[in-house]
């Protein structure tokens, strides 16, 4: 992570400023002092006024029926409940310190609250990293801060982004946002980063799926359809697809993209048509599916996603997949075939097959690889990618069964000592050096690079009880208990198993703690897996047989 961009002064990324600091919604007007902006091109961090700025968060919140949920500082949970559960106790209360609020409202939670290192970014609220600490919200009936914040990243939507001269797309959401407070004017002001503060200047790829993916499970878990159904959030949501759906000279349906556009924000070789990315898509298309209105001008959109769902879940399928069989298959392969009838369709080296990939297949098990294009195939296991496959049923039944079985036969190798590896293996001498650029933060088995992140708890959770196989998500947690609240719940633990704790890791990481806690909500009441997994679309019939192509 690195430095936004910007005043740091008046934070609010402490508990005394969280609770006394109340300023005014940042509105620009014929006083303001951004008003000498409006003939020239304005910088990404400041705010275009647009029809939803027009109204501040709280008159937003009010549109629709009330909904059925309590206030957000109200736990409906029994005191006796944490007295019988310290962790749990000491989790909750850690996350309620991380929460941001803008105008006296929460509208996130922290990256960290670390105060024993430098705070870079990690004083901001990732749209990414809220995530599980909205659906932990959720999940505890504490709506409030979680719409709040689906509006406001709708408004930061609507800047116009400007980085080096070049705009950005209209639909790009923000990475993170962080609000800052004038304690002489009692002012508060909001400044956003769209990739131009992150490593390597890329814009967040994943941000406007975890938006898309947010907004529906907010729907399911409140019944609350007022929300979604506000012509501005259907406008969020066209614009995001409207940057994904865009017809080019790509020949896939997957998205190309940059180096560190997604969780993995560093350079890691991810380049191209990286799985998490992929996976995201696709779920972030059918929760799109639900959400859109069948007017006229959803009704265009609906029959576009339709039709890439259709075409990126078999090319997923098909391409993607490696088990033994397919792995075998590749071995064999022949190289610069022609015309369409070619086995080796992307011409993928059979010498390019790692030694590791042989000894790590069981016969049992199966998982999307980490990245296919022309003459390459990344061979790494990615975590997120294939647990949102099976949340968002990217995966067919049987992918989603040989993923988990992948998982057991592999439990040192993925899990080891402290859930849950983002990738595996890790990459490392000559390698190391020219994909990550001799990048000190990603050595072998550390950060991006095969460490153990347990905000991964809840996707594996998840992905378990979808499975039916809920066991493997209670070893997990059972793991990451005996260590992660001792331990000052770190962001990432380094080594081939998991064992020591991150080398440049902060302590009070507000996603590790989340993570944890809709791990034990989802497995305490599996009933919360519905607002964050989609049943399989039967119309989307399972891969029988490869295409012709495909066959020998």
């Amino acid at each position: 992570m690195s430095p936004i961009h910007g005043d740091h002064t008046g934070q609010n990324g402490n508990v005394r400023s969280l609770e006394t600091t109340v300023g005014t919604l940042f509105e620009i007007g014929e006083d303001s002092d951004v008003t000498r902006f409006r003939d020239r091109p304005r910088p990404v961090n400041v705010e275009r006024k647009r029809s939803l700025d027009e109204r501040s968060i709280s008159e937003l919140s009010n549109i629709g029926s009330p909904c059925r949920r309590s206030c957000f500082l109200g736990s409906p949970r029994p005191s006796s409940y944490y007295e019988s559960h310290p962790m749990v106790a000491d989790a909750w209360e850690t996350l309620r310190r991380s929460v941001v609020h803008f105008r006296g409202q929460p509208v996130g939670t922290l990256a960290a609250v670390d105060h024993s290192v430098e705070e870079l970014n990690y004083d901001q609220v990732f749209v990414r990293d809220f995530v599980p600490s909205a659906l932990a919200f959720l999940m505890n009936r504490e709506d409030e801060i979680v719409k709040n914040f689906l509006l406001k990243t709708l408004r930061l939507q609507s800047w116009e982004k400007i980085v080096d001269q070049f705009k950005l797309g209209e639909g790009v959401m923000p990475a993170s946002f962080k609000v800052l407070h004038d304690p002489v004017r009692n002012f508060e002001t909001i400044t956003a980063d769209f990739g131009e503060s992150a490593i390597g200047r890329v814009a967040p790829v994943d941000s406007g799926f975890w938006w898309i993916i947010l907004l529906r499970a907010y729907t399911k878990s409140t019944g609350d359809t007022s929300l979604s159904e506000m012509p501005e959030c259907q406008n969020g949501i066209r614009l995001i697809l409207s940057l994904c759906l865009s017809e080019g000279f790509d020949t896939f349906p997957t998205l190309l993209c940059a180096d560190g556009c997604c969780m993995i924000d560093r350079r890691m070789g991810v380049y191209g048509y990286p799985i998490e990315i992929q996976a995201l898509f696709f779920m972030a298309l059918r929760c799109a599916l639900v959400l859109l209105k069948q007017d006229n001008v959803g009704k265009e959109f609906v029959e576009r996603i339709t039709d890439r769902l259709h075409a990126l879940s078999y090319h997923m399928r098909s391409y993607f997949w490696l088990d033994l069989k397919q792995l075998n298959d590749i071995y064999r392969y022949k190289t610069e075939e022609y015309s369409h009838t070619a086995v080796n369709k992307f011409n993928v080296m059979p010498d390019s097959l790692p030694d590791w990939v042989f000894d790590f297949m069981p016969s049992r098990g199966g998982y999307f690889i980490g990245n296919v294009s022309p003459a390459r195939m990344d061979f790494r296991w990615f975590c997120l990618g294939n647990c949102v496959a099976i949340l968002s049923s990217l995966a067919t039944p049987e992918q989603a069964s040989a993923i988990m079985d992948l998982m057991e036969s592999r439990w040192e190798e993925l899990v080891g000592e402290m859930p849950l590896k983002i990738c595996y293996p890790a990459i490392e001498n000559h390698e190391w050096r020219i994909v990550t650029g001799c990048d000190p933060k990603n050595t072998r088995w550390s950060y991006h690079n095969g460490g153990s992140w347990p905000v991964l708890l809840w996707l594996l959770t998840a992905a378990c009880i979808k499975t039916g196989r809920p066991q493997i998500a209670r070893r997990a947690i059972e793991l990451a208990e005996s260590r992660l609240s001792k331990d000052s719940w770190p962001e990432y633990y380094d080594g081939k198993l998991g064992r020591y704790m991150g080398k440049q890791a902060r302590k009070f990481q507000t996603w590790s703690i989340a993570g944890y806690l809709v791990a034990k909500m989802m497995l305490e009441d599996p009933s919360h897996l519905g607002m964050i997994s989609l049943e399989e679309d039967k119309q989307m019939k399972p891969l029988v047989k490869r295409s012709a192509s495909w066959s020998s």
